[in-house]
């Protein structure tokens, strides 16, 4: 590798009076022994309390169940992921996956295990093992300065079937998940020095002189990654702009009164924009290569706190009570509402990625992307049939456009529909549902990990 090559490898960065800032990944100073490799990235968007799945029966059917009508190509979203229509061909949408070891589980106790598939049981002595993301960090962390990105809304670890994170490790200790936007700007992007966050903190020209001191780095870069550089140093001015304003609304305390008043206590555009600040710091930990694996729990179960007042965004109240209402007049269509507000601002990440295209040339950031989103639990607490979508990986070998549906015995997805108490959980489904470890298999195999088995589950997810 020669001096200038080392000098400008991707944890380089751009520095300026005691601030420093990552600088993204671009061809004229890539690691010459990573140079024909482009970066392939992976995250997992959780969302908890499930989806709406109204009976066939139900006027609401048509309109506010979650899952899609029709076949593998010619499926028909509803109104709830009908916002993803645009980016139709980019999406697959999956249904007949759980985890067998969580399939009776009670709803507010299986986050835990979406990403590691451990026994991890509705009480008693509890273990888990190591996610998803962290096996995939394991292999490409050797990469980056960060092996992963850890993000919840509620932040930290929460505690046993009540988590707060999606990633743990090897020995399935969880790790704390960072939910204040600055903290992880920082944490991002802002090299070790000990004053440097302070001062691109406080102060409003940090970006101008990082940008000033970026002019003579531009006379080295091909025009193409002098773009690349004006691209990424605009998106992160852009984000810092919106740090303050985001951070205002995580810190304030949940208030403590009848949910149907919650949307009259904030304005929704503060829970819109936390959503999106923190779907954009993912975006920029990506453009930078700073890391290539990251998780972002939207709330955890059962439990109120900063995630329980992300409904506000769409003039609702907790989000977690919508799933116990839908009973109530217009009680589908208000949780299928609050399920589409998640589909699209995942639909807006993921158009983000696919409007950036690589340095190398390799397509565009979405195509060397495994980008997931989904719950642990179907309808009203069910731990059957998760509902997951999946984004992206064209260069990785995946296929979208598809509404794949595995198992037998739940073709129209109505097991376990039209659940609106307890007893629905405990009952017996008589559906046959396929391991969504194979499907971990298969991600892990195309991100070029060496492995065949997952969670105790050895093979891959056929047809994808």
């Amino acid at each position: 590798m020669s001096d200038q090559s080392q000098a400008f490898s991707r944890r380089a960065f751009l520095r300026g009076t005691g601030v420093a800032l990552a600088l993204p990944w671009m061809e004229t100073f890539a690691d010459q022994t990573q140079a024909d490799q482009t970066p392939r990235r992976f995250v997992s968007v959780y969302h908890p309390d499930g989806v709406g799945l109204p009976l066939k029966t139900d006027p609401a059917w048509k309109d506010w169940s979650w899952f899609p009508r029709g076949g593998e190509r010619d499926f028909v979203l509803t109104k709830v992921l009908d916002t993803l229509e645009p980016l139709r061909n980019d999406i697959t949408i999956y249904s007949g996956l759980s985890h067998p070891a969580a399939r009776q589980v009670h709803g507010h106790s299986n986050a835990d295990q979406y990403l590691t598939g451990a026994a991890t049981g509705g009480h008693g002595p509890y273990k888990n093992s190591i996610s998803l993301d962290q096996v995939y960090a394991e292999y490409a962390g050797k990469f980056t300065r960060h092996s992963s990105l850890v993000m919840s809304t509620n932040g930290g670890v929460g505690g046993p079937r009540g988590a707060q994170t999606q990633s743990f490790n090897r020995e399935g200790r969880p790790i704390p998940a960072m939910n204040k936007p600055k903290q992880i700007f920082d944490t991002l992007f802002v090299a070790s020095s000990k004053d440097a966050a302070a001062k691109l903190a406080r102060s409003k020209s940090s970006l101008d002189m990082l940008i000033e001191n970026s002019r003579a780095l531009g006379r080295k870069l091909s025009k193409h990654d002098q773009a690349t550089l004006k691209q990424y140093l605009d998106a992160v001015r852009d984000t810092e702009v919106k740090l303050a304003k985001a951070q205002q609304w995580i810190d304030t305390p949940v208030p403590q009164v009848d949910t149907q008043f919650l949307h009259l206590d904030a304005e929704p555009k503060e829970a819109r924009l936390y959503f999106q600040t923190m779907y954009e710091l993912i975006y920029l930990a990506f453009m930078s290569d700073s890391t290539r694996a990251a998780t972002f729990q939207l709330g955890r179960e059962n439990g109120e706190g900063p995630h329980d007042l992300l409904a506000r965004a769409v003039g609702l109240g907790g989000a977690h009570g919508l799933t116990h209402a839908v009973k109530q007049p217009k009680g589908w269509e208000n949780l299928g509402t609050y399920n589409r507000y998640q589909a699209e601002e995942f639909g807006r990440f993921i158009k983000r990625l696919k409007d950036t295209d690589e340095p190398d040339g390799n397509g565009n950031m979405l195509d060397n992307t495994f980008a997931m989103h989904g719950s642990a639990s179907s309808s009203f607490h069910l731990s059957r049939n998760y509902p997951i979508i999946s984004a992206g990986g064209k260069n990785l070998g995946f296929e979208n456009g598809r509404y794949l549906k595995f198992g037998v015995g739940n073709e129209d997805n109505q097991a376990g529909a039209g659940i609106t108490s307890d007893a629905g959980w405990r009952g017996k489904v008589e559906i046959e549902e396929l391991p969504l470890a194979n499907l971990f298999v298969t991600i892990l195999q195309r991100l070029g990990v060496e492995t065949d088995s997952f969670a105790g589950y050895t093979g891959t997810l056929k047809r994808v």
